[in-house]
């Protein structure tokens, strides 16, 4: 079965040996990879809004992805894509706790993409294992309502917010800022009392990033890499796959793209990997292993 494919890292991880991600009362061995499968409970995400709105279609949609082998779910009620605007945090929870409080039965842990410390609060309750903020706990009172909790905890980079991230986003050196922001970050949330090994780092790509931006994140990962905390991308159907494979009008990159911005990923050191396609990204980490041998 695609689901039992596990697959060995290319090269040592910075990362303990034997390592685990804790999520809750889950604990997921980071030998391998991880695919975190989105289930956007959206009118309006960029790929796939609409599609899952019903409950109970998010629900079969969310089994369909364990069945081809997702390690966690991730759900979210607010989209985030460019020029975006944002929601009341009642309406958020509207959309989030109704599947949340079903996916939880199922048997893996599930994180819910938020930046609301209400709705982080409400989710957690709910049994989330995993809060995956695109602010990196910045807004207030986040910090406060996650740190007594045994959740996991995702910290993305961002420059600027949804609605205008994408107006002429300007770096230095986008690597070099970016690992700053998250070693900043880390310390942050160790110090409101987050232990270390609940914690996760994401670079955002496409959020508040050029393409090229985008792709010299993944060239240099290792550098990120070497912060010491699992690394999640998230490269899937993103825009800038479409503008490399010649179709910059698109705004939604190919599945093909997509896998193929994951198992480079993977090549220089994800630990994570969201993707909304989760047999071809499981298919395509083994076909990696076995070229390389």
């Amino acid at each position: 079965m695609v689901s039992d494919i596990k697959v060995a890292f290319p090269h040592p991880s910075p990362l303990a040996p034997h390592a685990v991600l804790k999520l809750g009362r889950f604990s997921l061995s980071l030998e391998h990879p991880l695919i975190m499968g989105i289930v956007n409970v959206t009118p309006d995400s960029f790929s796939d809004g609409g599609r899952f709105f019903d409950s109970g279609r998010a629900l079969d949609h969310a089994r369909q992805m364990l069945d081809e082998g997702a390690d966690i779910l991730d759900i979210g009620g607010e989209s985030s894509r460019p020029g975006s605007e944002p929601i009341e945090f009642d309406e958020e929870l509207r959309r989030v706790l109704p599947v949340l409080e079903r996916l939880v039965e199922l048997p893996a842990p599930v994180s819910v993409d938020t930046c609301k410390p209400e709705v982080m609060c409400r989710a957690i309750a709910a049994g989330a294992a995993m809060i995956n903020d695109i602010y990196a706990l910045r807004a207030q009172g986040a910090l406060d309502a996650v740190a007594e909790s045994p959740v996991a905890v995702c910290l993305m980079h961002m420059q600027g917010e949804p609605r205008t991230m994408q107006d002429e986003p300007k770096y230095d050196d986008v690597v070099s800022e970016v690992k700053r922001f998250l070693e900043e970050r880390l310390a942050v949330a160790v110090d409101a009392g987050i232990r270390e090994e609940l914690v996760c780092l994401d670079p955002g790509i496409g959020f508040g990033k050029t393409v090229e931006q985008n792709f010299e994140l993944v060239r240099r990962l290792d550098e990120l890499v070497a912060i010491g905390r699992p690394m999640l991308i998230g490269f899937s159907r993103k825009s800038s796959l479409a503008a490399i494979v010649g179709d910059p009008r698109s705004k939604v990159g190919t599945m093909a793209a997509s896998v193929g911005a994951a198992v480079a990923a993977f090549l220089r050191g994800a630990t994570i990997l969201r993707a909304h396609d989760v047999r071809e990204h499981v298919e395509a980490l083994a076909a990696a292993k076995a070229v390389r041998g």
